[in-house]
């Protein structure tokens, strides 16, 4: 049986997960990148996530170098011909992404399947000048890419079944992935739109003063973490049942935020250099210790749940 051979068009830190994935699924895996330093830190993430999984036990040290050698990082598109698929994780810029496009369908087959890994952008946008549109879907994953078990699926009109088709068996049979389908596109899929509303309920208590960053946190992580790790949202619905949740909703449904702008916290917060964990400073404070300890927490699930097709010759 040959080999899979797959691609992807962008070096940072969504193109390098994908590519840890794939490689680490046995699949021969090219990333372009446009600069030189692109490239290097693309290959020391990969390189780094593997070490990361050897140190877990989840790779002996024969599987992280068999990895490796799956692995091509280069800027030259040409070393992507012959790729069934091709996933692309630039920048979240329609103009960027549609010149990527250009260039893998000029060296690519019309067989190629193309998909994009935007976090919001519909396909039917992004595909608009491609000469192949039927092959063009997103696969949006989650980061960190290598690990979290997720990838939406999101066709537009123009994307033919049997693309559709072929991108979700590839991720579920060869990179051991769960895939949500979704019937129609819509900015932000499923899992983004649910995180946006979210973020804006919770900016939204800060900024009035209804509890700190860390309350709310903990109620987060040990009420609706907990509880919808092991059922889905909206089985809890039907287990409390329709009319109890009509009538919690009709107390808080009028108060809940309903603001279409950024919120002023963010606003501020940028304007002050206070964005995020890069920064040193976001809703928290952040120095190299609690960072680390972030990082372990962050990826401790998806390595309970690890489960890859790990090349082995």
């Amino acid at each position: 049986m040959s080999r899979i051979k797959a691609a992807v068009c962008g070096t940072g830190t969504i193109g390098a997960g994908i590519a840890t994935l794939l490689a680490g699924n046995g699949v021969e895996t090219i990333v372009v990148g446009h600069s030189e330093s692109g490239i290097q830190r693309c290959r020391k993430t990969v390189a780094q996530n593997l070490a990361e999984l050897e140190q877990a036990s989840k790779l002996t040290a024969k599987q992280r170098e068999k990895t490796l050698s799956l692995l091509t990082v280069t800027q030259d598109y040409n070393h992507i011909s012959g790729s069934s698929f091709v996933f692309e994780a630039v920048a979240e810029d329609i103009a960027v992404k549609r010149s990527v496009y250009q260039k893998v369908e000029a060296v690519c087959s019309e067989e190629t399947i193309l998909a994009s890994t935007t976090s919001a952008l519909p396909p039917n946008i992004l595909c608009q000048g491609m000469h192949h549109p039927s092959r063009m879907l997103v696969a949006h994953p989650f980061q960190p890419a290598h690990l979290l078990p997720l990838f939406e699926l999101v066709g537009s009109p123009k994307t033919d079944a049997a693309s559709f088709a072929s991108m979700k068996t590839f991720l579920e049979t060869v990179l051991n992935r769960q895939v949500v389908c979704l019937n129609r596109e819509i900015e932000g899929f499923i899992v983004n739109r649910i995180a946006q509303a979210m973020f804006r309920e919770c900016l939204y208590l800060l900024e009035n003063g209804v509890a700190t960053a860390a309350e709310l946190d903990k109620a987060i992580h040990y009420a609706v973490g907990m509880r919808y790790a092991s059922i889905g949202l909206l089985e809890y619905f039907d287990d409390v049942g329709f009319p109890l949740e009509r009538d919690i909703a009709k107390t808080i449904y009028p108060t809940l935020c309903n603001e279409t702008d950024i919120q002023k916290i963010v606003l501020e917060g940028i304007e002050r250099g206070r964005t995020g964990i890069k920064a040193g400073k976001g809703l928290y404070s952040w120095t190299e210790d609690n960072i680390r300890e972030f990082n372990a927490r962050k990826k401790a699930p998806y390595l309970n749940t690890f489960n890859w097709n790990v090349p082995t010759e």
